[in-house]
């Protein structure tokens, strides 16, 4: 029952139907259309789960908690709807945005992806003096900080470098701690490279890297300054970023909205995310209509059926790989972030994404059961009330469980990825190229 939505089940089912060719997307097209039995059909409504959320909706109006008559929820039980409120309808969902920006990231550039940072001197160095400058060629990794910032000076050092008589030269697009000034960024550089110019809040960061890190003293003579390019200049070493599965995790995790705005860029723009996640997830491209890749602005609106659908078809995307969805989104009961901002009880186990804007509350996610499987859902409530709606959604999913059955997460959802342990600042990912 767990693996039954996979790609591999359904091409099974198309070839025995002697359908021998399908495309990348064809499958989600098929099922949103209710192209295949037992998929989307009002036949497949549960008349119970009907009343429960029913009676969910209506507690919310009788607490007074509900400002407007939009209410979307969807929920799925492996390739079955279980139950859809306003389900095909756009509608506001915040950070539900971020599965968006997630799906067309893990499309265009795969899990495994690392942006390429490209460090490079141009003059000689003698006595751990460079004679020149220190180049730095942006390759548009999205979260270079400053645990990267620390390493890459050691690594630096370890060739042999601790003074730098020229500049700080900023080549392409470098951006460092979400700040994408060339300029303000390179500063933070300058400063992550030698510790004897720290602020308190850089050796707090330095504290909780692993024990025996060395703290690097690159001490630069010049100016940042930001270039188109630069001439005759020796690569030294190639600075690979976090995979980008790593990166998706700690974006949703932590719902980073200036790093999905960054990911969203430089993946075209919102329309171009918009386009990507509608064709991956078979869905219709006018129930998902962006503005922006982080969900800030209710002009960004999802239907609960193409939140459902994303999350569905990153798992399946993933599948090929040694990641599973969980380790793209918070789990209840193994990451922190907002889940525990927000102090939510949200069944254990639960891989979810929080949505929250001024009168928007949204979650969605996939939680295991021992009746139905993987239960998918999709729930947003227009609402200012955040504490008390989000309560009312955390008990809605707990009945669900308990209705349903409690189990352990099955393989297909238990994440590899620790979200408050990523692994920022691993020496190894910097590849030295002088005398190579």
């Amino acid at each position: 029952m767990w693996e039954l939505f996979s790609y591999g089940v359904i091409s099974l089912w198309l070839e025995m139907a002697g359908i021998e060719t399908i495309g990348k997307n064809t499958i989600a097209i098929l099922k949103w259309q209710a192209g295949l039995p037992q998929l989307i059909s009002p036949e497949n409504s549960d008349e119970i789960l009907t009343l429960e959320v029913d009676e969910y909706l209506e507690g919310l109006k009788t607490k007074g908690l509900l400002t407007a008559d939009a209410q979307g929820i969807w929920i799925q039980s492996e390739l079955i709807s279980l139950h859809s409120h306003e389900g095909t309808i756009p509608i506001p969902g915040a950070s539900l945005t971020k599965i968006a920006t997630s799906l067309a990231a893990l499309e265009t550039w795969g899990p495994q992806h690392q942006f390429e940072t490209l460090i490079s001197t141009t003059g000689p160095i003698t006595n751990g003096i460079l004679r020149g400058d220190l180049v730095i060629n942006g390759g548009s990794d999205p979260y270079f900080v400053w645990e990267e910032a620390i390493a890459l000076g050691n690594t630096i050092e370890k060739l042999g470098i601790n003074q730098v008589t020229g500049n700080l030269v900023i080549v392409g697009n470098f951006w460092m701690n979400e700040r994408y000034n060339h300029v303000v960024a390179g500063q933070f550089l300058q400063e992550g490279i030698n510790s004897a110019t720290w602020s308190r809040n850089v050796r707090s960061i330095y504290n909780r890297m692993p024990p025996g890190t060395p703290m690097p003293k690159v001490a630069i003579a010049g100016s940042v300054i930001s270039q188109k390019s630069v001439s005759q200049k020796i690569p030294i070493i190639r600075h690979k970023s976090l995979p980008l599965v790593y990166i998706l995790k700690t974006m949703n995790a932590e719902s980073k909205n200036n790093l999905a705005e960054r990911l969203a860029k430089n993946l075209g723009g919102p329309k171009v995310v918009q386009r990507k996640a509608a064709w991956s997830a078979g869905v219709p491209e006018g129930e998902i209509q962006l503005i922006n890749g982080s969900g800030l602005g209710v002009e960004n609106q999802i239907s609960p059926r193409a939140a459902t659908a994303m999350l569905v078809a990153i798992q399946q995307r993933l599948q090929t790989s040694e990641w599973v969805i969980a380790d793209l989104f918070p789990v209840s009961g193994y990451d922190t972030g907002t889940l525990a901002d927000q102090s939510r009880n949200i069944p254990q186990g639960a891989a979810v994404k929080t949505g929250t804007l001024n009168d928007v509350i949204a979650l969605a996610g996939v939680f295991p059961t021992r009746e139905q499987g993987l239960v998918w859902f999709t729930i947003v409530n227009r609402s200012p009330y955040w504490e008390e709606t989000r309560a009312e959604q955390d008990k809605f999913l707990q009945e669900l469980v308990n209705r349903w059955g409690v189990t352990m997460p099955p393989i297909g959802i238990i994440p590899k990825i620790n979200g408050n342990r990523l692994g920022l600042g691993d020496s190894q990912r910097n590849d030295i190229l002088l005398g190579n």
